[in-house]
């Protein structure tokens, strides 16, 4: 399994219709054929110093193996939100790892 964790960082002041587009674009990624498993959500509520819930959004996607992932990032579904909303968010970080 490769697990792609994708931790997005919005700008201030978007309005509440441009973060509910962002959320139906995030979710439109899960469509992808390759994925197996995948989520979108805000930071949980957990509180502690090692926690990090600066970020407004996280997509967790898991595809099979390495090839799901390579056709996950060509797929037009893919290109789509990123050219749509990549001017809605300042800052992205991504974690990919190995299951």
């Amino acid at each position: 399994m490769l697990i792609h964790c994708v931790y997005f960082w919005l700008k201030p002041g978007i309005s509440a219709t441009d973060e509910a587009a962002y959320v139906k674009g995030a979710n439109s990624l899960l469509e992808i054929p390759s994925v197996k498993y995948g989520w979108v959500g805000k930071p949980a509520a957990t509180d502690r110093p090692i926690i990090d819930r600066s970020y407004s959004y996280a997509l967790v996607v898991v595809f099979e193996n390495d090839a799901g992932h390579d056709e996950y990032q060509v797929h037009p579904i893919h290109d789509i939100f990123r050219d749509t909303y990549e001017s809605y968010w300042n800052q992205v970080k991504i974690y990919d790892s190995m299951g």
